[in-house]
């Protein structure tokens, strides 16, 4: 099963956009999941007094964390062989790939269960797994639905947040060959989901998770659900396989625990997820569960280059979700919008420093800048700053020389001869201003459909405003102006 192929568009992010508002069920589900997300994070938020220093605290741990990047990594692995674990090191995406195939020939696995991991969509893992004969299984309920859609995720942390109730039945009924049975509730669904992903847990040969934190004090990866499938996943199989990020690594426990204090509260408002655990080597001695192997592969994928650039403070980010579920231009048109694994204000800013892909310059350009995002994100990204660098880079390299960077360029050059620029704004007032004047507004103009298409646009009704300075106000003081003081 393909779970990102078929979404591969090659429509523009406008188009992508017009489709989505289109589609009923997603609007729908986006309606009715959206104002929960936002309303939970602002009870747990309420709920602790001392909410904005726990920010600081978490944002200073990730930039400590960065600052000696290589030092911790290579602790961390350090520790992970010394309880018996084995850390891989992918700088690309096929790398990972490459070495999770290894790793499955070398403990000859032919089925696999896998927690959710935005790394493995990143690298596409299981269209690899699926081309080496190797059949992947999504224990995480979200990801699961989605593999039987042969769908992408649209969210971090709820992946099938795009979702209908009836959509889910009607796959379920189809893809569980159970009879006739009553799947109208979301009791049933689950209790389906479960019987049928228990058994899978069962008969894997390997368990592939992410992680949310690497630990480099002892070599511990943690990771936080609210199902559980992630301890199954871990310790059932003969072996243990994280695919997780080089920048997911922090220094102590205690540093974990603050990331962990605001992950949950950030994302579904718990908190604390239901389950949170921690990870360290394979099976010991005395140990009567747990993993025969375990290994950790590390994927950087150009993070790296990030590394003391204008864009560093996008490596802080802890996949809590929360700057999506408070934008405005994310609530309206989903996940899938952004062709990307990482959607939202966070993935505006890091699919395009990860892909390079063309067209990628349109998502910093899907904001309204209302600057939700940074105030809600929980290590304090300045995610509308990155998004404007990233579009001021987009401008200076002209990768696009549409019409907005022909306009932006002509603009720039009235803008160094002040006298042209206003001979030709009296003109273009003038001669606006007369076009409409029997209606006062405009329906359709030359290189704006994207605004006239949805509104009007106002008509000029008295020349420039250097103009109507010079005719009345230069001579008036503003009303209640002061005299400047010494």
């Amino acid at each position: 099963m393909s779970s990102v192929q078929p979404y591969v568009p090659n429509k523009d992010f406008i188009y992508r956009a017009a489709d989505a508002l289109a589609d009923s069920h997603l609007q729908q589900a986006l309606a009715k999941a959206g104002r929960g997300f936002v309303d939970k994070r602002s009870a747990a938020v309420t709920r602790v007094p001392n909410f904005e220093a726990m920010r600081d605290r978490a944002r200073a741990v990730r930039q400590k964390a960065l600052q000696d990047l290589d030092i911790y990594l290579l602790h961390f692995e350090k520790k992970v062989t010394e309880a018996g674990g084995q850390v891989h090191w992918a700088e690309t995406p096929a790398q990972m790939r490459e070495i999770v195939l290894q790793l499955c020939a070398r403990h000859s696995a032919t089925r696999v269960t896998k927690g959710k991991s935005m790394v493995g969509e990143e690298v596409y893992l299981n269209e690899a797994l699926e081309k080496a004969g190797i059949t992947p299984f999504e224990t995480d309920l979200g990801e699961y639905i989605l593999q039987l859609a042969k769908e992408p995720p649209s969210h971090i942390v709820a992946p099938a947040l795009h979702k209908t109730r009836a959509q889910i039945q009607d796959l379920f009924l189809h893809h569980h060959a159970l009879g006739e049975r009553d799947l109208s509730a979301v009791e049933a669904i689950v209790d389906e989901a479960r019987q049928v992903i228990r058994d899978r847990f069962l008969r894997a040969d390997i368990g592939i998770t992410g992680a949310n934190l690497l630990i480099a004090e002892t070599g511990t990866v943690a990771i936080a659900t609210n199902e559980g499938n992630g301890d199954l996943t871990a310790t059932l199989p003969r072996a243990h396989i994280v695919t997780t990020t080089i920048d997911r690594v922090v220094p102590t426990w205690e540093d974990a625990s603050a990331i962990l204090r605001v992950l949950a509260r950030s994302a579904t408002g718990q908190q604390t997820t239901t389950y949170t655990s921690f990870f360290t080597g394979a099976r010991g001695d005395t140990d009567k569960d747990g993993p025969e192997a375990f290994h950790v592969v590390l994927l950087d994928n150009r993070r790296s280059q990030l590394l003391g650039s204008e864009y560093q403070e996008m490596l802080h980010c802890i996949r809590c979700g929360a700057c999506m579920n408070h934008c405005p231009v994310y609530q309206a048109v989903g996940g899938h919008t952004y062709d990307s694994v990482y959607p939202g204000p966070m993935g505006a800013v890091l699919t395009p420093l990860l892909r390079h892909r063309d067209g990628d310059y349109q998502l910093p350009n899907a904001s309204t800048f209302c600057g939700r995002c940074e105030s809600v994100c929980p290590v304090k990204i300045p995610l509308p700053d990155l998004m404007r660098k990233l579009r001021n880079r987009e401008q200076q390299e002209a990768r696009f020389k549409g019409a907005g960077y022909w306009i932006t360029k002509v603009f720039c050059a009235l803008a160094a001869s002040p006298r042209l620029y206003r001979a030709l704004t009296s003109i273009g007032t003038k001669l606006a201003a007369a076009l409409g004047a029997r209606r006062g507004r405009f329906s359709k103009l030359p290189l704006l459909g994207g605004w006239t298409a949805h509104r009007d646009f106002p008509a000029p009704q008295g020349g420039s405003f250097q103009s109507q300075w010079r005719r009345n106000g230069k001579a008036q003081p503003p009303v209640g102006a002061c005299p400047a003081g010494d």
